[in-house]
């Protein structure tokens, strides 16, 4: 896995607080929930995920959406693909597709943690 993306995983985790640190097999790792099923993701301290935990794009590229860390979930590998197989392709014109991407825009908001400032931006 790229660099860029373990950044963008642990961009994720600290802007969601289901996330937190705890020892997962003898090391310390981030725990959190998916964002569709609330099961359990386990990801390392330096990004790579452990369990199947995959880059959700709230509302799909395909339908306009960004990189934005507010469209960005974890999802297990299994729900993301579901979503994406099943409703992705087919926002524009599918109702239930708009809603379940009004779902998890709410569920992230509700899970949102504001990112910490930079060390840096306080050498001034």
């Amino acid at each position: 896995m790229s660099q860029a993306k373990r950044r963008k995983i642990l961009g994720i985790i600290e802007t969601d607080n289901t996330f937190e640190r705890a020892t997962h097999r003898d090391r310390e790792a981030w725990l959190g929930k998916c964002l569709h099923c609330n099961a359990h993701l386990w990801v390392g301290l330096d990004g790579e995920p452990i369990s199947r935990a995959t880059i959700e794009h709230i509302l799909p590229k395909t339908a306009g959406g960004t990189e934005a860390l507010t469209n960005l979930g974890l999802a297990c590998a299994r729900c993301n693909q579901g979503k994406g197989s099943r409703h992705d392709l087919r926002y524009h014109r599918d109702a239930r597709a708009r809603e379940l991407v009004e779902r998890l825009l709410a569920r992230r908001r509700e899970r949102w943690r504001p990112p910490e400032a930079d060390e840096d931006d306080d050498e001034t």
